[in-house]
């Protein structure tokens, strides 16, 4: 089959998406600002590609469609987090937010859709904080609300081409980094990075053929 775009493929979730989709027999390309890492096993691997860089990301794209034959998904993965308050904040923080949120799932799914056909699916990793934001969470949330809408609104465009575009928004993700923020926090909602990878597996798949323009919470550890 032809392949899938993982962005933000070397961190801790975009590895595994792009190991559950590899073990289901894609053809995985991870993609990420960082080198590669040695010890990705996946069907091709591209570092240092700035996803909000218009012209490189169209250029790796065209590049990994060569390489994979074609490109029948893409999920986007890469993004930030900060926390800030409005009151003490800084217009930096919510440019940024925007920049590594919005933007790159912009600016990779544009791209992808030079490649995707009938059949094709966009999944963006939204989150469920953006649906009822707490103090400090502005920023954040209103870029993820921002790859709501682009979700929302790119299903509807590409309805009538065969080609689904849906999200998912998890809670927080039980990655060693949040337990090392949060060591007192209650982990019961925390969401498995497999768990979320199998969901996001599922939403390109045959088995999802009618499922578009859905936000999926995941909110228990799966």
């Amino acid at each position: 089959m032809a392949g899938v775009i993982v962005t933000g493929g070397f961190g801790i979730l975009g590895r595994a998406v792009a190991g559950e989709l590899t073990a289901r027999g894609y053809a995985v390309a991870a993609v990420d600002m960082a080198p590669a890492p040695a010890d990705i096993d996946v069907a091709v691997a591209v570092g240092g590609i700035d996803l909000g860089d218009e012209a490189a990301v169209a250029a790796a794209y065209k590049d990994i469609a060569s390489r994979l034959g074609g490109i029948s998904g893409l999920v986007n993965v890469a993004g930030g987090f900060l926390w800030e308050t409005v009151s003490g904040g800084e217009v930096a923080s919510w440019d940024r937010m925007y920049q590594l949120n919005v933007r790159t799932a912009f600016l990779s799914s544009r791209a992808a859709l030079d490649y995707l056909g009938e059949g094709g699916a966009i999944v963006n990793v939204g989150a469920a904080a953006a649906l009822s934001p707490a103090s400090g969470m502005a920023p954040y949330t209103a870029s993820k609300l921002g790859v709501h809408a682009l979700t929302e609104s790119l299903a509807s465009e590409l309805r009538d081409k065969g080609i689904r575009v849906n999200a998912v928004l998890p809670t927080i993700l039980d990655t060693p980094a949040n337990r090392a923020d949060m060591p007192d926090a209650d982990r019961s909602g925390w969401v498995l990075p497999q768990a979320a990878a199998r969901v996001i597996a599922f939403l390109l798949s045959d088995e999802s053929a009618s499922i578009t323009g859905a936000k999926i919470p995941l909110s228990l550890r799966g």
